[in-house]
């Protein structure tokens, strides 16, 4: 399977959400189906459906989390040799020509996107258009809505 890009704050992200799956939430859980069949027929009892299926969700979860760190390449950007061209990991300021504005984005991998956090999927167009580009560079990007057109103002590796 391919190794799917990751910065070490979001596997970090995911080690201490796996952590309180397995350490906290599993417990709970299994204290409440525990105490659910107690109260008798399981057949009518709601709380230990409720539970069996938080357990079910839960479980799931752990799965995929441990999938994902599994098959992930944990790249810090500090360590990046990229000589100031855009690269996963990179933190990103950019004109926008079309709005006049500026904007900074961090390019990172699909799970950790988050766009009020100003952090883009490295899949995102805006950080294809912008991988191997340089300070300086003008970029001109398809995005959903038109073209975009972006200047490349720093790049940064935090």
């Amino acid at each position: 399977m391919n190794k799917v890009p990751m910065t070490v704050a979001g596997a970090k992200a995911l080690e201490e959400e796996l952590h309180r799956l397995k350490t906290v939430e599993r417990p709970r859980i299994i204290a409440a189906i525990s105490e659910a069949r107690a109260h008798g027929d399981l057949s009518e009892n709601a709380e230990y459906h409720a539970a069996k299926e938080q357990q079910s969700f839960m479980e799931g979860r752990i799965a995929e989390i441990e999938s994902k760190l599994s098959n992930a390449q944990v790249i810090d950007p500090k360590t990046v040799k990229a000589e100031g061209r855009v690269v996963f990991g990179s933190t990103v300021t950019l004109f926008d020509a079309d709005k006049e504005t500026e904007v900074t984005y961090q390019i990172v991998g699909d799970d950790e996107a988050d766009i009020e956090a100003n952090k883009i999927s490295i899949n995102s167009p805006i950080a294809r258009g912008l991988i191997g580009k340089e300070e300086g560079d003008e970029v001109e990007v398809q995005v959903p809505d038109g073209v975009r057109n972006y200047e490349i103002l720093s790049v940064k590796y935090l």
